[in-house]
């Protein structure tokens, strides 16, 4: 969901301390990789991390995040406080605590975030979850074709169809850039979908559930594809 803006508010203004500096930094960014979005990210006053301009798009800061969100603002989960639900056409309903998921089976891999608009990170390390570990312990019924996927901002939603959900770079991320999930990238857990631009990977993931068919999400019933696949 690090992704194009929506039409609707979108937290604070770009600031001009942020612009000049972004401006300045885009030569580092070019060379900086994943590591330098974490550095940009930690450099960057909170309230100046959102993009409702699209200006961020524009400059020339190299591969780096930029952070958008479809709502006015998302309220923020912790290690009391976070829930992930997943259910829908499955034998065994669950909802975990963030406890829970550390205490699964974890995947480690290093891979490319591609935006739709055109912009990426590369080698970003993901951890966490494989999503079809969650599948499997929730027992998919049958007529279930698809996975529908939920934020805790209350507007996105994403879809996948049951095939590429099981892949194995498709995960329930706890950890990326060398540390936990911030709030801004779509924190404390969100999705990455491999192989997928970035609309696919929704962030503050709150639930999963298993459908007869792929619901189009928030981007694609704006005109987006549905398969989301890289260089399709």
């Amino acid at each position: 969901m690090d992704e194009p803006r929506s039409s609707g508010p979108a937290g604070a203004p770009v600031g001009r301390r942020v612009v000049l500096g972004l401006v300045g930094l885009g030569a580092a960014g070019v060379v900086g990789g994943a590591s330098f979005s974490r550095r940009l990210s930690d450099w960057l006053a909170p309230a100046e991390l959102h993009d409702p301009t699209g200006l961020l798009s524009t400059l020339p800061v190299g591969p780096a995040f930029r952070y958008y969100s479809v709502t006015g603002g998302v309220p923020r989960r912790n290690e009391q406080s976070y829930r992930l639900r997943v259910d829908g056409l499955v034998a065994q309903p669950a909802t975990y605590r963030l406890s829970d998921l550390q205490a699964l089976p974890q995947t480690t891999f290093t891979s490319d975030f591609h935006c739709v608009t055109g912009w990426s990170v590369p080698g970003v390390e993901w951890s966490g979850v494989p999503l079809s570990e969650l599948l499997d312990r929730a027992g998919p019924a049958a007529p279930a074709r698809a996975v529908r996927i939920r934020s805790f901002d209350g507007t996105y939603t994403e879809s996948l169809s049951l095939e590429d959900a099981r892949l194995p770079h498709v995960v329930v991320a706890l950890r990326m850039l060398g540390g936990p999930v911030s709030h801004d990238h779509g924190g404390p857990v969100r999705m990455y979908v491999d192989g997928h631009y970035g609309y696919k990977s929704t962030k503050w993931l709150s639930g999963i559930e298993l459908t007869e068919r792929e619901v189009p999400g928030y981007w694609e019933r704006r005109g987006y594809p549905l398969e989301g696949t890289i260089g399709e």
